[in-house]
């Protein structure tokens, strides 16, 4: 299987981690999972993750041309149309959107100009559908459990699981938000485990587990199987369900929910100006 070379950002704020994927070949990129930097006390945005990535872009000479997000994040504002605005490149997302965006549609009250189609993105994902990075052959790949809409994205040897799956001494992504299902997560990880075990993995976030002293953000399907402290080969799916249900209990909602939502649900675009010419995040009252 073909090897892309693998670059990744990681943000200190978020814990995540973005990436540039591209074919040596032919110096033709992919982006992933993208970050726009947002301060939620003055609520300002600003560039500078994204500036670095597109540096590392200009500096190797590569050009993009796909710039995807593997879900609706919950922790982050994707950078994707600012990114575009700079490289080029297609803006995708897994075709399930349109479940998550009529869900948040509701909780935020949106109005009829919403549209909860995912015509804010450039293209939509199928399940297996296959496309390519320069010469090399990927894989869209719809894991959902975490989020109805959650797609990995196979790269020749390189897999990008989205929120998934972590490293294996700290497990599997929470699946209480809207749509979240533990049972359906148990199975798209299954359908990951399929895959040679070389297959090389890349989170979207690390949190140091305990006893840990670096963030690490690259794995393989081999030691997932072995490893993970939640799913590891033999784990059963009820086991798995009744794990993950009694974690998300415990677990507050991510501080950066209610904007990260908002925006990327519009594919990054911020809300339209009201009559004042300001943007405004809504922000719901016992709603999550």
């Amino acid at each position: 299987m073909t090897k892309p070379m693998v670059q990744g950002f990681f943000d200190d704020a978020t814990n995540t981690i973005s990436y540039v994927v591209w074919d040596p070949s032919t110096d033709k990129a992919a982006i992933v999972d993208s970050l726009l930097d947002f301060d939620q006390a003055s609520g300002r945005t600003s560039t500078q993750s994204a500036d670095q990535l597109i540096a590392f872009v200009r500096d190797k000479g590569l050009t993009v041309e796909w710039i995807i997000d593997t879900h609706v994040h919950a922790d982050h504002l994707t950078a994707a149309p600012y990114i575009k605005s700079q490289l080029g490149g297609r803006t995708g997302i897994g075709e399930h959107i349109s479940t998550v965006q009529k869900v948040f549609a509701r909780i935020f009250n949106e109005g009829q100009s919403f549209h909860t189609d995912g015509s804010q993105f450039d293209h939509l994902f199928k399940d297996g559908e296959t496309y390519r990075i320069g010469t090399i052959e990927a894989k869209a790949i719809h894991t959902p459990g975490h989020t109805p809409a959650c797609m990995s994205h196979l790269i020749g040897d390189a897999l990008f699981v989205g929120d998934t799956i972590f490293m294996p001494d700290f497990g599997t992504a929470r699946c209480d938000f809207p749509g979240g299902d533990a049972g359906t997560l148990f199975d798209s990880i299954q359908k990951l485990f399929s895959l040679p075990d070389e297959t090389r993995v890349f989170l979207c976030h690390d949190y140091k587990a305990p006893g840990r002293d670096e963030f690490v953000w690259e794995t393989t399907i081999g030691e997932e199987k072995a490893h993970n402290i939640h799913v590891k080969t033999g784990t059963t799916r009820e086991a798995f369900i009744k794990m993950r249900t009694e974690r998300d209990a415990t677990l507050a909602m991510p501080k950066l929910i209610l904007p990260s939502v908002q925006i990327n649900m519009r594919a990054g675009n911020l809300p339209e100006p009201e009559d004042n010419g300001q943007r405004y995040m809504k922000l719901p009252i016992n709603a999550l």
